[in-house]
Formats: C-alpha cells, sequence, structure tokens
C-alpha cells in the first residue's frame, strides 16, 4: 500500500468540480435560508380562517350567504353582524355592538369550511359594520368581513385608546347571597368585584372583560361584559360584574377575569346543592300515589254493585201488590185479644211470643225477698 503524500491530497482538493462547488456554496445559502423561513409563513397564510359574503350590502330583513375556509376542523361557529367594527379594529364593543338575535350558529366540515345563510339585522351601534365569525368553543379565533346595512345610521369610529394597560391591583371577591328561589333550582347569581389600574400612558374607555366559568375538567365558557367608565393613566377603579350560573348548578366552580388575551384574576366558588328540587321530588312520589290510590277507591265504590241488598230486603214487609192474593193470618196479639175475650186467662200466657209458661208474671207467686227482711 502506497502512502499519498500531502501535495497529492492538495491537488484533488483543487480540482475544477471542487472549486466550483466551493464557489456556488455561499450563493446559494442566503437563497436557502430565505426558503426555509417562507415556508412556515406560507402555512401560516394558508390556515389562517376567512371569511367571504355573497352581498356587501343588503337592508334589513335580507338575507346574504357567509362562507369561509382554513377554519379549525368540526368546529362550532358563531356568525353575527355587528356595528362600531372594522375588520382591521375588529368589534370594538364586543358582542353588544352585534344584533344577538339574528345570530346564527354553524359548525365546520372536516376541512374547515362552512356555508351559511344569515338574515340581515340592524345592529344596536351604527355602521361601519361587519360580519363577526367567531369560535364558541376551544381556542378563541375570529375573523370579520365589512359588510354595509342598507338605511342603518352610520358614525366615526371612536380614536384609539393604545397604550392603556389595566392589571388588578387587588384580590378579586364574590359579593351577594343565595335566595330561597336558588335553593329551588334558580341560577345562582354574584357579582365580581375586583379593582384594577391603568399602567399605560393612555387611558381606557369603556373597557370589555371577559368572565369565564369552568366546573370540573372542562373548559370555562366565556361571556363578555363591559363596564362603562374611563380609567385614566396611573388612577385605579372598583369594577362589579355580574356573574351567573345555569339553573340547578351546584359543586365547585372556577370563575376567572380576562381583559384582551390575558388572564387578570381566578376566583373559586363553592355552589351548594338545591336541596328544595330533592324535596319537591320526594314529595311528589308520595303525594301522587296517595292521590291516584284515594281516587282509585272512590271510582271502585262508585262502580262496584251493592253486596247487603238481599238481606236488607229478607225481613221486609211485601208490598200491597205482593200481599193481595195471600190467606190473611192472624198475628199472635188478636189471637191472644181473642181468646182473653172468651175467658180463656191462661192462653194470654200460653200464645205470648216472648213469656215462657214458667216465667210469666202471676198475683198468686210470691214476690221475692231480698236479704234482711222478712
Amino acid at each position: 500500500m502506497t502512502r499519498r503524500t500531502g501535495r497529492e491530497t492538495l491537488r484533488r482538493a483543487a480540482s475544477p468540480a471542487c472549486l466550483l462547488t466551493l464557489a456556488v456554496l455561499p450563493a446559494l445559502l442566503p437563497a436557502l435560508f430565505l426558503s426555509v423561513l417562507a415556508v412556515p409563513g406560507a402555512r401560516a397564510a394558508e390556515s389562517a380562517p376567512t371569511v367571504s359574503l355573497s352581498k356587501k350590502e343588503a337592508g334589513k330583513g335580507g338575507e346574504i350567504t357567509v362562507s369561509g375556509k382554513g377554519w379549525r376542523g368540526e368546529a362550532l361557529l358563531m356568525l353575527l353582524i355587528c356595528g362600531q367594527a372594522t375588520p382591521e379594529r375588529g368589534v370594538i364593543g364586543g358582542t353588544n355592538s352585534c344584533a344577538n338575535g339574528a345570530g346564527r350558529a354553524v359548525t365546520t366540515d372536516e376541512k374547515g369550511a362552512f356555508s351559511k345563510r344569515l338574515p340581515v339585522a340592524e345592529p344596536p351601534e351604527p355602521c361601519p359594520c361587519v360580519v363577526h365569525v367567531a369560535t364558541v368553543t376551544g381556542e378563541q379565533v375570529s375573523a370579520d368581513a365589512a359588510f354595509t346595512v342598507a338605511g342603518h345610521p352610520t358614525a366615526e369610529l371612536p380614536r384609539r385608546t393604545g397604550g392603556g394597560k389595566l392589571a388588578v391591583l387587588a384580590a378579586t371577591r364574590l359579593e351577594g347571597d343565595s335566595s330561597l328561589l336558588t335553593w329551588f333550582g334558580a341560577p345562582p347569581a354574584r357579582r365580581l368585584v375586583f379593582t384594577v389600574g391603568n399602567l399605560g400612558p393612555a387611558p381606557v374607555e369603556d373597557p370589555v372583560f371577559e368572565i369565564g366559568t369552568a366546573h370540573g375538567v372542562y373548559a370555562p365558557q366565556w361571556e363578555e361584559r363591559q363596564w362603562r367608565g374611563t380609567v385614566a393613566p396611573g388612577a385605579r377603579a372598583r369594577i362589579a360584574l355580574p356573574v351567573e350560573l345555569s339553573a340547578g348548578a351546584h359543586g365547585d366552580y372556577q370563575i376567572s377575569l380576562r381583559y384582551g388575551k390575558k388572564v387578570l384574576a381566578e376566583q373559586p366558588w363553592g355552589v351548594g346543592r338545591p336541596w328544595g328540587v330533592t324535596l319537591f321530588w320526594v314529595l311528589l312520589c308520595l303525594v301522587v300515589p296517595a292521590a291516584v290510590f284515594r281516587i282509585g277507591m272512590a271510582v271502585v265504590d262508585r262502580i262496584r254493585p251493592p253486596t247487603g241488598g238481599a238481606h236488607r230486603t229478607a225481613g221486609a214487609r211485601p208490598g200491597p201488590a205482593v200481599s193481595k192474593g195471600l190467606p190473611r193470618r192472624a198475628t199472635p196479639v188478636a189471637r191472644t185479644a181473642r181468646s182473653a175475650a172468651a175467658g180463656d186467662a191462661d192462653a194470654t200466657t200460653a200464645v205470648l211470643p216472648w213469656f215462657t209458661p214458667d216465667s210469666a208474671p202471676s198475683e198468686n207467686r210470691p214476690r221475692p225477698t231480698t236479704k234482711g227482711q222478712a
């Protein structure tokens, strides 16, 4: 085996193919780096949810078709027409600015697409308006499409108050007591009280908070609550937001407070069992069978035939029609009277049914004496 010298190795490395590769490699590195960065961006753009409308303008009472792509597969979505909103700034006043009564729900297919008819209604806030599409459960995702409600008032959007930043300065607490109706299954209600401070350089006007209620291992269900007021920079404000559970709710609940995308505070809430409902069902199970039994017995007494009629009529005297052809028989009293008229003195005692000859009274029999009398 021959050993190659260092000069031969250098001569092979300096071949034309190797020199060409070294010359092209620096030019390919930037392009390769940009392609790697472009792929995630393209994927993100493809996965971003989109919303399209069949009409850009329609009047109240009309109908439009809302379509979408790129949403999560088999996700439940909410479709609303909202005022005081644009696709760039979103819905400023939250769902309080939307026509919630005319909203519709739709479930996407496996590919994340949907198509749903939506009736046109006037939102409570003036236009500019949008068709707001948002997920109901799971990760919060939303998209807006510009829309004009014909004949609806139009006003300028409120000025931006960027720079405001709210933070909870004190521990949250739940205020309020349960009423007697709650003991019978009425929805439990409380007020979530907390103090916030504005740590930003700009004021915050009419902030929209979100209240989440979670029970057990389930994810919290969020509801928007808007507070009317302004928190100046460096100032603080005491805020009380209503919290209400469903009817008959009981057990351990977790109340969360969220502003924007940040959860500010969490508060546990133990709700007692509505024993009034249990008592009602127990009484119902006892009273209803007893009432049915009483009614059944009353019906049986009414419809069953009389059983003692033969015994009552056995000793009754036959009527005139029955005794008309029968021979008349003398009664014991009549026979006694006739015997007494004929001079038969002993016949009276003999024929009387309630006396025997031995027990009949007699004038010649001595009267019984009592003890101590002669």
